[in-house]
């Protein structure tokens, strides 16, 4: 891209939004300058010469809402990104994708259902889009990124790593999935870029999922933001006591979708999961006597101590300290604050 469209495009972010309105039905930016180079603002030059040096390396560059590869369904919303900078695989623009969000911090289960959800969602074809934080999102992207089918919607400019703990996750997406911006190189986080990210998050997707959180947060944002597009809504149900869930409650409430497996997620795409068993059931099939023990018929959603686990199985302190580390290396259960829980599917 040149730079006298990259400073019409960027002067665009700043302009009335009668003057946005008109220009999306606009060919080119030429046409937008010819047409309303009065209302354009000034740019900063750092800016523009920072995006121009961002496209001179290979798999990365800058994307126009007047470029062919611009994505269709982002297109489509009422206030979509006049540039997308990109760095990473940038032909997963074109194919399916949904979106999969939810709390920062998330519970041990929470996490469990983002991953078991992006996972067969990348495996039967469906790019997982998320934004890049803590909780929900990072296991969202790191179970899909094994199949290189995820994309991370930054609230920052595209070389910005944030959150910091999520660099080594930044840097695996940024060779193996895509990250993409609206926001030029050398741009800091800041509050309000958020909710534009997670417009983003939700315009490029055919639905949202909302695993966990709470009634007021960027997630339940994000979800408000594909319902108004008519998008696709999907919220996992939670416990009625916890926090965590309310935001999910609350959308379901609105009309969204019960989302309890990948199945219901798939359906969107008209595919179904293949048949397999649930992740406990494949992780125990050498250990069929240990997951039909008493001791891991009473580890439930709920944290129970060693001496509640004693007391329920009849087994004693020694056997259900040796059962549960077996069954921690196994992956079916967890050690989680007060106690241990049942993980994977039940």
């Amino acid at each position: 891209m040149n730079q006298q469209d990259l400073c019409i495009l960027l002067g665009l972010n700043r302009a009335k939004q009668e003057v946005k309105l008109a220009a999306k039905e606009l060919a080119c930016p030429a046409e937008v300058l010819e047409r309303w180079q009065q209302s354009l603002k000034p740019v900063d030059s750092r800016l523009v010469n920072a995006s121009l040096k961002w496209q001179e390396q290979a798999n990365q560059g800058v994307i126009s809402y007047f470029d062919r590869d611009y994505p269709v369904l982002l297109k489509t919303i009422s206030n979509p990104p006049w540039l997308l900078f990109w760095q990473g695989r940038k032909e997963l623009l074109a194919g399916a994708m949904v979106a999969v969000v939810g709390s920062r911090k998330a519970s041990h289960s929470g996490l469990q259902m983002a991953d078991w959800l992006a996972k067969q969602s990348a495996n039967r074809g469906v790019t997982v889009v998320s934004g890049l934080a803590m909780g929900i999102d990072a296991q969202a992207h790191k179970a899909a990124v094994e199949h290189g089918l995820t994309v991370a919607v930054l609230g920052t400019g595209i070389d910005k790593i944030y959150p910091p703990r999520n660099r080594q996750l930044h840097r695996l997406i940024a060779h193996q999935g895509l990250l993409i911006s609206e926001f030029p190189p050398g741009v800091a986080a800041r509050m309000d870029h958020f909710p534009r990210r997670n417009r983003i998050i939700s315009g490029i997707s055919k639905g949202t999922v909302v695993v966990e959180a709470a009634k007021r947060s960027g997630s339940i944002s994000t979800a408000i933001a594909a319902i108004s597009e008519g998008r696709n809504v999907g919220a996992v149900p939670g416990s009625v006591f916890a926090k965590e869930s309310e935001g999910c409650h609350w959308l379901l409430k609105q009309g969204a979708e019960v989302v309890t497996h990948p199945d219901d997620i798939l359906a969107w795409f008209d595919l179904s999961s293949p048949l397999q068993a649930g992740p406990i059931e494949q992780e125990m099939n050498d250990q069929e006597s240990l997951a039909n023990s008493s001791l891991f018929a009473n580890v439930g959603l709920e944290p129970a101590t060693i001496d509640q686990l004693v007391s329920r199985s009849g087994l004693s302190a020694a056997e259900v300290t040796e059962q549960l580390l077996l069954l921690e290396l196994q992956g079916a259960v967890a050690a989680v604050p007060g106690g241990y829980i049942k993980v994977g599917r039940r």
